[in-house]
């Protein structure tokens, strides 16, 4: 019962942390001309879980010289990271305790 509890932690780890990763560089683009901001987007697993996959190039597919501004928004980009910090903070503590579950279990059988 731990094992699934452990993957299904792991993989929020890993999505959550997907998500921080997309929302950090659009923040460090937010004034590079041109740049188009990606979205991390989240679904349920194939076994449980959570897996994000990240919409966007970052570009909008003209030259690096465009004087076009940037379309990132501060605002949102600073609840979306606080959104995926609360997702990978509770991930974190699924694998915790799936682990001292696997840790009782294996304590158990000694």
């Amino acid at each position: 019962m731990s094992i699934p509890a452990l993957n299904s932690g792991l993989s929020g780890l890993q999505a959550f942390q997907r998500g921080l990763d997309t929302s950090a560089n659009n923040i460090a683009n937010t004034q590079t001309n041109g740049y188009k901001p990606q979205q991390a987007s989240f679904k349920e697993g194939v076994s449980g879980g959570v897996t994000a996959a990240v919409s966007g190039n970052g570009s909008n597919g003209t030259s690096a010289t465009s004087t076009e501004a940037s379309g990132t928004d501060l605002a949102t980009e600073t609840v979306d990271s606080l959104v995926y910090k609360a997702g990978f903070d509770a991930s974190a503590k699924v694998v915790k305790t799936a682990d001292q579950m696997l840790g009782t279990l294996i304590d158990i059988q000694a």
